[in-house]
């Protein structure tokens, strides 16, 4: 098949076959009233398909050329000055938050024991770096209809053990980051911006408008297929704080003190004239470790699908707009029986999902049995209070290891009357449309 051709040229060949492969076999199904909706689904094409197999080709397999590309094109579309690509979204913030950790800052390091407020109404992975690294996660309320942090409760949550603020853009709706902002750098806290669900998401403050994950410290990503782009799994970490950017490496990197990518020697030309802690003058850079890390590193063939992903994200981004506002539309008319989302104020969310309160009168469960049956994929908002879950038993029980500010009373509800149903850019005004009638259904 490959007689007489250069490599380029068979490779070429196998390339362009890939991309009539997909076009004929990928995403040929076309919606009919009826069929399952679901909450979330990719959304792609020829490109990523054939970035796979060029990756694939190649055989580079961990980091290479497709991370740099893709590393360069992230940090371009945030305007941020540092990105760290990983291999999930729950790693991102494992990296953010060990970051924090790192004697590298001094005082300003979060230790064992120190306190980091956050909500329970949100995804483990937030909290979970906080809990087993230590430090105590303090929960605070959230509220409805935005579904994030009450910022009203954040200073009855400080004390002088607080180091952190690390907390979720709930289901792409920004929390209140003017609030949240002033408070941490009135009291010198960290701030890490889970922005796992709400990439595109743009907040104005001091008059500028920026994306969210890029206001405070450090933002994070997740690039599971559900979520705004994907790599199927993926995540990133980045930040405008060059010591920040350092830690985030070399935590993302067995934490070791070498800056060299993969297959770099030497890049400093001092691999073996410095003295590193009690190591002997002059031991190998290269294996010598700054931080207790991790390997965390995403491969380049996830890095290869991102590539193509980005350049249709801001497409993903209008899209999810648009199918929001659809469909809090067609559910006005029921807005007496369904409390629908809300917008923080100076916010344009880049949605992730559409986010529904049962009123006095309304059965969340009954409501949702109805939909499903009819096809409508719904999902609760992730775990409703966290410290509700049997991974803090032993800790009810001991009582310690986290601390609660007054009553979650709104995660409390929360965790009984919310439902959500999705709105990603595979989803067609059919489907939309198709979806407000199944609910509206349900509620009458």
């Amino acid at each position: 098949m490959f007689e007489n051709k250069t490599e380029a040229q068979a490779k070429r060949e196998i390339l362009d076959l890939v991309a009539e492969y997909c076009d004929k076999f990928h995403n040929q199904k076309k919606y009919a009233e009826g069929d399952r909706i679901p909450y979330a689904s990719r959304v792609y094409d020829h490109d990523e398909m054939v970035n796979l197999v060029d990756s694939a080709l190649e055989f580079w397999l961990t980091a290479g050329r497709f991370t740099d590309e893709f590393e360069h094109k992230f940090s371009e579309y945030l305007n941020v000055k540092y990105c760290a690509l990983v291999n999930s979204g729950s790693s991102a913030n494992l990296t953010a938050f060990m970051t924090l950790t790192s004697p590298l800052l001094g005082d300003h390091a979060v230790k064992r024991g120190d306190e980091v407020i956050t909500v329970a109404a949100g995804f483990p992975t937030t909290v979970t770096p906080v809990i087993q690294f230590g430090a105590i996660p303090v929960f605070v309320d959230v509220t409805i209809p935005q579904y994030n942090i009450d910022v009203s409760k954040l200073e009855g949550a400080y004390s002088p053990k607080t180091k952190a603020v690390m907390i979720a853009h709930t289901l792409g709706n920004p929390f209140d980051l003017n609030a949240v902002k002033a408070f941490c750098d009135k009291h010198n806290l960290w701030l890490v911006e889970d922005n796992c669900d709400a990439l595109g998401s743009t907040y104005v403050i001091n008059g500028e408008k920026k994306f969210t994950g890029t206001i405070g410290d450090i933002g994070t990503s997740s690039f599971y297929p559900p979520h705004h782009m994907t790599m199927g799994e993926g995540g990133a970490v980045y930040t405008d704080n060059p010591l920040l950017a350092k830690i985030i490496k070399s935590m993302r990197d067995w934490g070791r003190d070498c800056v060299c990518k993969s297959g770099c020697d030497n890049m400093c030309g001092h691999r073996f004239d410095k003295q590193y802690g009690e190591l002997p003058l002059g031991y190998d850079h290269k294996y010598v470790y700054s931080h207790f890390g991790y390997n965390l590193k995403a491969t380049d063939m996830q890095a290869a699908v991102g590539c193509a992903q980005i350049e249709k994200f801001p497409t993903f981004v209008e899209r999810r707009k648009a199918n929001f506002k659809r469909l809090r539309a067609a559910l006005e008319p029921v807005s007496d029986k369904l409390i629908l989302p809300v917008p923080c104020e100076n916010s344009d969310p880049s949605w992730f999902g559409f986010l529904i309160t049962c009123r006095d009168g309304a059965d969340r469960n009954e409501i949702v049995k109805y939909v499903e049956s009819k096809g409508v994929q719904t999902r609760m908002l992730f775990a409703g209070n966290l410290t509700k879950h049997p991974c803090f038993d032993e800790m009810r029980k001991m009582g310690e290891g986290f601390r609660i500010v007054g009553a979650l009373e709104n995660t409390d509800r929360i965790m009984r009357d919310t439902f959500w149903v999705g709105v990603y850019p595979g989803m067609t005004d059919d489907m939309i449309d198709y979806m407000a009638k199944t609910i509206v259904e349900a509620v009458k």
